[in-house]
């Protein structure tokens, strides 16, 4: 922590941001009124709101009041004043009111509050970059974790759905959210209209049906019990969910057009330089890739709930859906998407609209379109959800880890390099008029890439909870990548050192209950000449062979 003097008062950089209260501990005079400004980032040397505060005709009366603290002083020794039915999302606090002998480091301490999230998995590795990036998530998860997971915890604080869809896979792995989703999802279920419908936020008094949703955020209802089931081997989610899920894949079916396609909500927002809005990949192709992913992990809960003609139904959906999308937004001669971008190509691949015949001429055309980038990233939270995974499954992972960590724009890394200390809402260029807020989780899923692809820790690789494949990325970069996660039966990790005589040694831990294969990449072998084993805990030794 810093305090510097300036001309409205005293400023203190906590150094990181953060969500929560500061506690004032002051020996005052009496009536003394003393102001505590919070903010995440600096205009002019002084915190300011505009990057996360929508202008409305309320606009001045709001900015007089916004992430404000007062405190005014008894006179009669030590005071100690925590704010209480309040928190702010801050990195930076402006103290007016104090006097140079006050300003002094014991006057504020930041008390970080979010929901108890007991630790389930962590991630580090040989690059500094790539743990900064693990530690930025980690440190979004949880300052957006209030009882439900909400977008930011500075600007709206509310639980916006797609936020949480994008999110909740990294989320499970890294933190023990799902008694908290377990209830979220009562008031998931709750809020959805009479037609079906669900709104872009909840809990909600009734904004959210108009816009802010459609399905790929409205893909909550049915990504959170999925991810739930695959994690924590939860049914009872499924359960509660399932007659919203019938409910909502019928309202689908009355919002397609003349061609079986859906283009009703928001899209593959947020991408790199543009407007939210201004996404590449029509809104026709990922509200349709995304209708049939629900349908797709629909159709799989149903059948572990004994439903099979609700399964056969969303099984039917997901058929018609994928044909209308290969039909009308799939040209088959050149293996493009619709968009011609990468968010359109990734998810083509990754939600298998491409069959496996068409997948590599597809992938060849996703590495054209990044090359066209100069290797850099250009997708929305749509795209960057499975962008990253559609590389490593190609054998491309020293290419992702290259557009995730390289320093400049735009990357994560760009972030780190201009100073974040969490996950940024927008990749914008330095000096644009465009911030956005500075605490986001939509983005996180790098860490669930780190965890699958470097460490190699794949967990219920056909969906269910009880097994675990291990394929570690041996990445040029890294010369040592870890990982763990704890599951309901005990405690899974992946470690592996590449020596001096390039020889991997990779440890293998996993509870004796689970079982699953260790898969080695193309070009590696274990010593006894094989690429692909059954999953046992213990210690290997790797070759190349390239």
């Amino acid at each position: 922590m810093s305090v510097t003097k300036t001309e409205k008062g005293y400023l203190y950089d906590f150094g990181i941001n953060t969500a929560g209260v500061c506690r004032l501990c002051v020996r005052g005079e009496l009536d003394q009124r003393i102001e505590l400004r919070h903010g995440e980032h600096l205009k002019d040397g002084l915190p300011d709101v505009e990057n996360i505060w929508f202008k409305r005709e309320h606009w001045a009366r709001d900015l007089e009041y916004v992430h404000k603290d007062v405190y005014t002083c008894r006179g009669d020794g030590e005071e100690v004043y925590t704010p209480a039915f309040t928190y702010h999302g801050f990195r930076y606090v402006l103290v007016s009111g104090i006097t140079k002998a006050q300003a002094t480091e014991n006057l504020l301490t930041a008390l970080e509050m979010h929901s108890l999230l007991k630790e389930r998995g962590g991630f580090s590795c040989s690059d500094e970059t790539a743990n900064k990036l693990q530690q930025m998530t980690r440190q979004s998860d949880a300052t957006n974790f209030y009882y439900f997971p909400t977008d930011c915890p500075q600007r709206e604080k509310n639980g916006w759905t797609a936020d949480a869809a994008l999110s909740s896979e990294h989320i499970l792995l890294n933190l023990g959210a799902e008694k908290s989703y377990r209830e979220w999802l009562r008031a998931i279920v709750k809020a959805q209209d009479n037609n079906g419908a669900l709104p872009g936020i909840v809990p909600t008094s009734g904004w959210g049906f108009a816009w802010g949703n459609g399905p790929a955020w409205d893909s909550v209802l049915i990504e959170l019990p999925y991810r739930l089931y695959q994690y924590r081997g939860d049914l009872d989610s499924a359960k509660l969910c399932a007659p919203a899920i019938i409910k909502y894949l019928h309202y689908l079916t009355t919002r397609m057009d003349e061609h079986d396609l859906l283009a009703i909500g928001l899209g593959d927002w947020c991408p790199p330089g543009r407007e939210a809005h201004e996404y590449k990949s029509p809104l026709a192709f990922t509200d349709t890739v995304l209708s049939k992913d629900m349908a797709d992990k629909a159709a799989f809960l149903f059948d572990k709930l004994n439903m099979p003609e609700q399964a056969a139904f969303a099984r039917a959906l997901s058929k018609r859906w994928k044909a209308a999308v290969r039909k009308y937004l799939i040209d088959e001669n050149t293996m493009l998407a619709a968009g011609n971008c990468q968010t359109s190509q990734a998810m083509a691949i990754y939600y298998n609209i491409f069959e496996p015949a068409e997948r590599k001429a597809a992938f060849e055309q996703l590495i054209n379109l990044i090359e066209e980038q100069e290797y850099h990233l250009d997708v929305g939270v749509l795209g960057g959800r499975v962008l990253f995974h559609v590389l490593t499954d190609f054998g491309y992972s020293d290419l992702a880890f290259s557009m995730i960590t390289r320093p400049d724009y735009p990357s994560y890394g760009n972030w780190i390099a201009r100073g974040a200390t969490t996950l940024w809402e927008l990749f914008q260029p330095e000096g644009s008029d465009r911030i956005g807020s500075l605490n986001h989780h939509f983005w996180g899923d790098i860490s669930s890439w780190f965890t699958q692809a470097l460490s190699g820790i794949r967990m219920a690789p056909h969906g269910e909870p009880n097994e675990v494949d291990f394929c570690p990325s041996f990445i040029s970069r890294l010369t040592h990548a870890e990982a763990f996660h704890i599951a309901p039966a005990g405690r899974i990790a992946s470690a592996w050192e590449r020596d001096e005589d390039d020889v991997i040694v990779l440890t293998v831990e996993l509870p004796s209950t689970m079982h699953g294969v260790i898969r080695l990449e193309s070009g590696y072998v274990f010593e006894d000449g094989l690429a692909y084993k059954a999953a046992e805990s213990g210690t290997y030794r790797i070759h190349s062979i390239e």
